[in-house]
């Protein structure tokens, strides 16, 4: 807490005092903010959490599957069977606002062929393991997807959070108790000086009235003379 170099003037009081009620109205709605923004990264979080295990369950059964489809399936037929694919993928990404922070928001539209089948292939020279693998991977698109667009809000979130952390502890810390302390100087100084003019005040007016006491006295003296001159 630090005393800030200006002068003790009553214009000087009024501008912090002003700048000091701005602080402390600009201190409140980042803590309002702070708040509501740490409930929002919970919240993320939480889906994170959800969508992970949702994604990585997912991945884990197509990676299995898929495995154990090489294993009874040569390498040439799993090319061919794998060469088209019977559906493709768009993603687009927007913005959306969290208390003002643009995170992203995607979206995927999933464009087929003839075939509706997720499997682009006859089931053949194939084995069940593959159609397995393939709708694992189908299935694990959106968890993954979301995953992608949590994660990504929840560091956009953090940096927000920590961003605004910081103003806040600046308001808080260093210029509330800066401003507060500089108002307390100035108001000092000006009892000071008012304590001082009024000190002087009441000199000149002793000084005055011995002035006036004295030339009294010396009228007396004077009219005192005249008087015993004449008897």
């Amino acid at each position: 807490m630090a005393r800030m170099n200006v002068n003790p003037t009553r214009m000087e009081l009024a501008r912090l005092k002003k700048l000091l009620a701005t602080a402390t109205r600009g201190h409140k709605l980042l803590k309002d903010k702070l708040d509501e923004l740490m409930k929002q990264f919970l919240d993320i979080v939480k889906e994170n959490k959800r969508l992970r295990e949702e994604a990585e369950k997912s991945l884990d059964e197509a990676y299995k599957s898929f495995i154990i489809a090489r294993a009874v399936m040569n390498e040439e037929n799993m090319g061919e069977a794998l060469m088209m694919p019977g559906k493709s993928v768009e993603v687009s990404v927007s913005e959306k606002n969290i208390m003002s922070v643009h995170v992203p928001n995607f979206s995927f539209n999933t464009t087929e062929n003839e075939n509706e089948d997720v499997c682009p292939y006859g089931y053949a020279f194939t084995s069940a393991e593959l159609d397995s693998a393939v709708a694992a991977f189908s299935d694990a698109m959106e968890p993954l997807l979301r995953l992608a667009e949590s994660e990504k809000s929840a560091q956009l979130l953090a940096q927000e959070i920590e961003k605004t952390r910081r103003r806040v502890n600046a308001l808080e810390n260093v210029m509330i108790p800066n401003y507060e302390e500089t108002i307390k100087y100035i108001k000092m100084k000006l009892e000071e000086n008012e304590r001082a003019g009024t000190t002087r005040m009441m000199k000149v007016k002793d000084m005055i009235a011995a002035k006036a006491i004295e030339e009294r006295r010396r009228q007396d003296e004077i009219q005192l003379e005249k008087a015993e001159a004449t008897l």
